[in-house]
């Protein structure tokens, strides 16, 4: 959706692949569009990874707007959770967004604008017993969102989140949902319908636009009137 609208993007991610399968997302791109896209394989709990990947966009005339979208999900048992799981989904979830909006905003800051938003999860203001760390990540990344608006706001850099509710992607099978639970769920969402990504894109590239350009440190819900419905 942001390279229809005149944007070069670069992909990146630990798996050049998407999980859901299908031709890979920066060769859909070029094919699809008139804009550049590349592939830089990239694991965001790595600094030296991050670094790599904006220096790379650096070849597009610098970094105007960055997606934190990488992301995992676990259902767990709260009471068996180990350090290494705990360590593994702060470092994908809370580390990479934290060093991903602050190595792109020294970059930002040198052209006076930027625009960074971080996806996050409803699971940022309700929490779930059945996934206690994903909810603590989420969280993290909501407060990390109006802390560095307000930190970089000066600098002409926006910083926003999105919090997506249940969307038919590879992280929302990995909740497990029998076919039972998602219907009682879609009944539940004042829309009655699961989120698509194209929701998500939609949402991401308003607050990318020059039509959100007085929104700055805000939380924007993408999840039909779920959470807050009562």
């Amino acid at each position: 959706m942001f390279a229809e609208h005149g944007a070069d993007v670069v992909v990146a991610d630990v798996r050049e692949k998407p999980r859901e399968g299908g031709t890979h997302t920066h060769e859909l791109i070029s094919d699809e569009t008139e804009a550049t896209a590349t592939y830089v394989a990239c694991d965001v709990s790595s600094v030296d990874d991050l670094e790599a990947t904006l220096d790379d966009a650096e070849r597009f005339g610098g970094v105007d707007e960055l997606v934190n979208n990488a992301g995992i999900f676990r259902a767990e048992e709260f009471l068996e959770v180990t350090g290494d799981q705990y360590e593994q989904l702060m470092g994908v979830n809370v580390k990479g967004t934290f060093f991903g909006t602050q190595l792109a905003a020294q970059r930002m800051i040198e052209s006076g604008s930027g625009r960074t938003i971080n996806v996050s999860s409803i699971a940022g203001f309700v929490g779930n017993g059945s996934y206690v760390a994903y909810c603590v990540s989420k969280g993290a990344i909501r407060l990390l969102t109006y802390a560095a608006a307000h930190r970089l706001g000066p600098d002409g850099i926006r910083v926003n989140a999105i919090h997506p509710g249940g969307i038919e992607t590879a992280m929302m099978e990995d909740a497990h949902m029998g076919p039972e639970a998602l219907e009682q769920f879609t009944r539940a969402i004042p829309s009655r319908r699961i989120g698509n990504p194209e929701d998500i894109a939609g949402a991401a590239l308003f607050l990318a636009s020059d039509l959100s350009s007085y929104v700055n440190g805000e939380s924007l819900v993408v999840d039909g009137g779920y959470t807050h419905s009562g």
